[in-house]
């Protein structure tokens, strides 16, 4: 077992991650340790991140222990690059962290300069000429490579013509040089893309009240209503974002099946999903900031409502689809639609009602006024073996054993034969379909999976579903 973290008293110590356990002991014999839980720590990363959402839109992870904001046109809202760095260590104090930042050009210089550097030097340049190799967080093998070579800081390396390190350690060795240097260029990829409308409000004095709050979110909806009313479009998607003044931050998200820009709707929504959140919002010792982005937009017309009220009506189910999802979960509610498949369990798709919504309705296979439906109303997925008695191998069954019980069939319509789809070059069974009554009058749908003789010598039966 190994050392994966140490805090400042540790270091002072001597103690250093990777250090053996039981090194670290014999040096301190009463080290405090606890285990390594990597996914508590990159939840806790991105939770950090979520709150540093407030210095800038673009904040990207650098796991396992790094964050990376872009501050391009930012920091004169904390008053420079200074003031954004105390207010990031003073909130980050609060929750009894500390930190390492720098401030660079480049990614990874930053990220380089706030890992490695130990003292100061006269410019960014020199600063990480003198980083030594493990800046450049390449392979092992690559690293031990380059130290052999003697070439033992940044500067060593970039010395060198860039194509005899690539010829010698790789080209990811000289990529990482021309990208720790600004001679390359290095993407920052944000872990959210920055929402093409937004709006928020920040207060002088932190915020206790989770009523106030919504107030103010409800103030704030009615701002993106009049951007997406002057830009002729409706949110379809909605995040609130209240931000606490230890640095940390709460999302609550909200969807709608149809474009909308009413306060009132998507105030309705999110308190709907704070009353189903299992956990309440904790404001901690305050809110200052509440913000509220629309990542999805769509055209919206003015609409006219037709005076028998089938627009009304739409509009009706619309926003019940949108308050049930918005309780139960996305995912839980959802609504059929028909699929071009001729076969049974494939000629529908279960979607999220969420999704469907807004859309013209497709039309299902109706059977003609008076006559049974062609399907059930449940299909069973998968469909279940059953054992059927017939006069000859290839004719309708007469009685057949489903779940421990014995059905004698009384009447019965077919065989309707379904080929397989020989398009997708699937060695698949023509099934024959039955549609059958038993003594007590329940209707069932059973079929003879295979050809007897020609594509099975003793076809299988299945039920694939029980009529209302």
């Amino acid at each position: 077992m190994r050392l994966m973290a140490v805090d400042r008293t540790a270091l002072a110590l001597g103690l250093a991650p990777g250090l053996m356990l039981a090194d670290a002991r014999a040096r301190v014999p009463d080290l405090q340790v606890s285990e390594h839980d990597p996914r508590a720590d990159q939840d806790w990363l991105e939770r950090l991140q979520a709150g540093c959402v407030r210095y800038t839109p673009t904040v990207a992870l650098d796991a396992p222990d790094g964050l990376v904001l872009d501050i391009t046109g930012c920091a004169h809202l904390f008053g420079g690059e200074a003031g954004l760095v105390e207010d990031i260590e003073a909130r980050m104090a609060r929750l009894g962290m500390t930190l390492r930042h720098a401030a660079t050009g480049t990614p990874e210089a930053a990220q380089a300069l706030a890992r490695f550097q130990t003292a100061p030097a006269a410019d960014e340049a020199a600063a990480v000429r003198r980083l030594p190799i493990a800046a450049l967080r390449l392979e092992e093998e690559s690293e031990t490579a380059l130290k052999r070579a003697g070439l033992k800081t940044v500067g060593d390396v970039a010395s060198r013509p860039m194509a005899a390190i690539a010829a010698r350690f790789g080209e990811d060795a000289a990529t990482a040089i021309r990208r720790l240097l600004g001679e390359a260029e290095s993407p920052l990829a944000p872990r959210r893309a920055p929402p093409p409308m937004m709006a928020e409000r920040r207060f002088a004095e932190p915020v206790a009240k989770t009523d106030y709050v919504l107030q103010v979110l409800e103030e704030l909806a009615r701002d993106i209503g009049r951007q997406l009313e002057e830009r002729k479009a409706g949110g379809r998607r909605f995040e609130a974002i209240v931000f606490r003044t230890d640095g940390l931050a709460r999302r609550l998200r909200i969807e709608t099946g149809l474009p909308t820009r009413e306060a009132g709707a998507m105030m309705r929504l999110f308190r709907e999903r704070i009353d189903s959140l299992s956990d309440p919002i904790d404001p901690g010792f305050g809110f200052d900031l509440v913000r509220l982005c629309v990542p999805r937009a769509e055209p919206l017309a003015p609409a006219q409502l037709q005076l028998e009220g089938g627009s009304v009506s739409e509009m009706e189910v619309a926003a019940l689809v949108d308050r049930l999802s918005t309780r139960l979960g996305r995912a839980r509610l959802k609504r059929f639609r028909p699929r071009d498949s001729h076969i049974p369990e494939q000629a529908q798709l279960a979607l999220p009602a969420a999704d469907a919504a807004g859309q013209p309705p497709a039309e299902w296979p109706i059977s003609a006024p008076g006559e049974p439906p062609q399907r059930p109303l449940h299909l069973f997925d998968p469909p279940q073996p059953i054992e059927v008695l017939a006069e000859v191998p290839d004719g309708p069954p007469h009685r057949f054993r489903w779940r421990r019980n014995f059905h004698e069939v009384r009447r019965f319509e077919g065989p309707e034969r379904i080929a397989h789809e020989w398009w997708r070059r699937e060695d698949g069974l023509t099934r024959d379909y039955y549609r059958v009554e038993d003594a007590h009058g329940r209707r069932y749908w059973i079929f003879r999976h295979g050809l007897y003789g020609s594509e099975a010598a003793s076809p299988g039966w299945y039920m694939h579903g029980v009529f209302a």
